[in-house]
């Protein structure tokens, strides 16, 4: 069963596009210090475990760009490449994991989460992130009493909500 979790309020939109060839060029180039310096032991062991890691690589670089412009810093003073480490969650799903740094950062803005979607093809790269924050359960969050589809005039479906 898929779990997601409730509705919650986007405070920050973020994403890059990279090409492929230009994270493998600059891994050819700087070697372990371009690797040591921008990605986390966990995405360097995943990423080496895969047939074409410079893809990964990729859009992991892509993921730190989309997370960094979320919060508006950019990578920096304020939150640098380790700062923010991509992982899998049970169903392989990419999730964001941040150091102190950063989870500070996620606090000052309101957020509770950070939320990213990768892709990655021969050439290119891409990444969106998005600082959330989901209500805590109380009382004055509406529920849902009654799900409906219905067809719109031009034929395609919506979804109908009834809240109290």
């Amino acid at each position: 069963m898929i779990n997601l979790p409730a509705g919650g309020i986007c405070l920050g939109l973020g994403c890059d596009l990279i090409e492929v060839d230009r994270i493998r060029g600059v891994m050819d180039r700087q070697g372990e210090w371009f690797l040591d310096r921008v990605f986390t032991a966990e995405e360097r062991t995943y990423c080496e475990g895969m047939k074409h890691p410079h893809k990964h690589y990729a859009a992991r670089f892509a993921a730190k760009e989309a997370v960094s412009k979320c919060f508006t810093t950019g990578i920096g003073r304020e939150l640098g490449w380790k700062s923010i480490s991509v992982w899998h969650g049970a169903r392989h799903e990419p999730k964001i994991r941040l150091d102190e740094a950063g989870t500070t950062l996620l606090q000052q803005v309101g957020g509770s989460h950070v939320l990213v979607s990768l892709s990655h093809t021969e050439t290119a790269a891409m990444a969106v992130a998005a600082i959330v924050s989901f209500p805590t359960p109380c009382a004055a969050i509406p529920k849902v009493v009654k799900f409906r589809p219905r067809k719109c005039p031009h034929g395609s479906w919506l979804d109908s909500y009834w809240v109290y």
